[in-house]
């Protein structure tokens, strides 16, 4: 049946204006967060209760920590009227907001590429008769607000502090949410835009050329910003240092950045009124503040532009790309793994090779993966630029718990890859479980193989880090062996306890394995394995620390005498070697009676 112009323009003028769809996509949102509060409310109190007070926690922790150093500030460099204050602060807060101004950009893209092109959802409303800018700014809400959230929590207790610390007039706290909307808005924005295009433009260029430019940029990056860290040796917060490191990063300084919009209308805004009628900080604060809303709203446009210009030729583009043909040989991964995998099983190591070929092919897992460890390897490699090859007890006793507090900190983050990657496996394979149930093998076979590759793939990637710090703060031979030692006690024990929790617990009607990470199983996951990090560093970190404190002492006390400590570093290490292996061997055990009764 053929349709003329005439009814296809008449059917076109019945379609929803843009206002009434504006106000239909509203009323859904709307909706969905209804939902989503009262199911926190109702089935996820635990859950909720422990983020909003760990939440709150952690931003009185800020507050108080940001209070304290602006009040340092004040004490030691000046009042907001003095000319170093005003230098300080503004180098403090150009590269506090420079930095996050970057992660803003990555994570929103990242956030909505998982939203936007690889969302059953997005497939829906692709049907409808719903403009392609709507649906992209529909998507675009979420990654504002997932992406941005942890930008308010950090940056809101340090702007707060310092309008209290100098007693900033009653216009600098009005400003501020307008101008941290603003402000994350430009970033969140600027990610969007280049993720659509560059799905736009990828299905036509070959994957070299995408990983060259990829490589090209992470390389610039890098060197620049190895090259802003590479300070000469002069003493540590010194004159010398202070001039070294401000001409060094003087470019997180430049008038085009947004970051430095928002820190000079902070500064203006908190500045005391000066007794030239002409000087109105007021009213410079508020230019700075008209130049956030203008550049965010011409993005907003910007990213409706493109969505309605791009979005649709390039989901297309993606979802159906000609299939290659399929080759005989193993990829070059795949092969590597299979010769390391070669004393176990050929069924289970089929399985954790499927594993990793899933994870390959998952771009929100690698590449958060990539951006976190990223991040701690550039961290780790530029650590020693503040050691300054001093040897006395203070600096050794600093690089003794530095190194403990960094291996804690790999420990936290594997912890959370652990409860959103590894945790939701089972759940994820429930859909597909029939599948598995038809292969010769056991159900025993597929929960080890999870635990396998969850221990194996991380350890190496935690190990090294761990070992480039080491090095780079030119610890002892006895740490550097006690820190293996413990970050294979890490990945072995929060393996065992995301693996056997998500057996134990699984959830076979959610699909995301976000949603299901997040539920009450992924939470006390989580808690369990903060509480087993902290365990199992602090048993090892206070006999270690104290150890060497002794070694450098003419006439350490009957406490620190070396048999003594000996025998507390032996306590500890077997300590933590125990509760490793309870912490693995528990969880997986009753996993495995789990997943044999299941029933799928």
């Amino acid at each position: 049946m053929s349709i003329t112009a005439t009814e296809l323009a008449s059917e076109c003028e019945r379609l929803p204006t843009h206002e009434r769809e504006g106000q239909i996509f509203w009323k859904l949102r709307w909706r969905e967060c209804r939902s989503q509060l009262n199911y926190l409310f109702s089935q996820a109190r635990l859950r909720t209760s422990l983020v909003v007070g760990l939440s709150a926690l952690f931003w009185v922790g800020l507050f108080a920590l940001f209070y304290s150093g602006f009040e340092f500030v004040v004490q030691n460099v000046g009042s907001p009227g003095a000319t170093y204050h005003a230098q300080t602060v503004h180098f403090v807060f150009t590269l506090f907001f420079g930095s996050l101004q970057v992660m803003l950009v990555f994570s929103s893209g990242i956030i909505l590429y998982g939203g936007l092109y690889a969302s059953d959802e997005s497939n829906f409303l692709l049907t409808l008769p719903a403009r392609d800018s709507r649906l992209v700014f529909y998507r675009f809400q979420e990654a504002l607000f997932f992406s941005s959230w942890g930008f308010f929590l950090l940056a809101s207790p340090m702007m707060i502090a310092y309008g209290m610390v100098v007693a900033a007039p009653w216009y600098y706290f009005a400003y501020l949410p307008a101008m941290m909307i603003s402000f994350a808005y430009i970033p969140c924005a600027f990610g969007a835009i280049t993720c659509v295009l560059l799905i736009h433009r990828l299905p036509h260029l070959r994957r070299a050329v995408v990983g060259v430019i990829a490589l090209t940029v992470i390389t610039m990056a890098y060197f620049s910003i190895w090259n802003s860290l590479e300070i000469a040796d002069a003493e540590l917060l010194g004159a010398g240092w202070f001039k070294e490191t401000f001409r060094r990063f003087e470019f997180t300084r430049g008038e085009w950045l947004p970051s430095t919009w928002l820190s000079n209308g902070l500064l203006d805004a908190a500045r005391p009124n000066s007794l030239d009628p002409d000087d109105l900080p007021w009213l410079e604060s508020g230019k700075y503040l008209v130049v956030l809303v203008s550049n965010a709203l011409f993005l907003h446009v910007l990213v409706l532009w493109v969505g309605d210009k791009f979005f649709r030729e390039g989901y297309c583009g993606l979802n159906s790309r000609q299939a290659r043909e399929t080759r005989a040989q193993t990829s070059f991964l795949d092969r590597i793994a299979g010769v390391l995998l070669l004393p176990l099983s050929k069924p289970m190591r089929l399985l954790i090779i499927k594993d990793l070929r899933l994870f390959r092919r998952d771009p929100v897992q690698w590449s958060q993966f990539l951006i976190f460890f990223g991040l701690l390897l550039l961290y780790f490699a530029n650590i020693d630029r503040f050691r300054q090859h001093q040897s006395d007890l203070r600096v050794l006793t600093w690089v003794n718990i530095v190194s403990f507090l960094n291996l804690a900190v790999v420990g936290l983050i594997l912890s959370t890859f652990t409860t959103r990657f590894i945790y939701p496996l089972i759940s994820l394979e429930g859909r597909r479980f029939w599948i598995l149930g038809r292969l010769p093998v056991d159900r025993d076979s597929i929960l080890w193989a999870k635990f396998l590759f969850a221990a194996g793939g991380s350890w190496l990637p935690c190990a090294s880090l761990v070992l480039v710090s080491d090095l780079m703060l030119k610890v002892s031979g006895m740490v550097v062996s006690v820190h293996q030692a413990i970050c294979l006690m890490l990945c072995v024990g929060l393996a065992g306890m995301a693996v056997g929790l998500g057996a134990m617990m699984p959830n076979f009607q959610e699909r995301s394995p976000s949603k299901i990470a997040a539920g009450f199983g992924g939470t006390l996951n989580l808690v369990l394995s903060a509480l087993y990090i902290l365990l199992i560093v602090g048993m090892t970190a206070l006999p270690c620390h104290f150890f060497l404190m002794s070694q450098h002492m003419e006439t350490p006390p009957r406490i620190l005498q070396p048999s003594f400590l000996i025998l507390w570093l032996t306590l500890g290490i077997s300590g933590s070697l125990l509760l490793a292996c309870l912490a693995t061997v528990l969880p997986l055990r009753s996993g495995l009676k789990a997943f044999r009764r299941l029933e799928v």
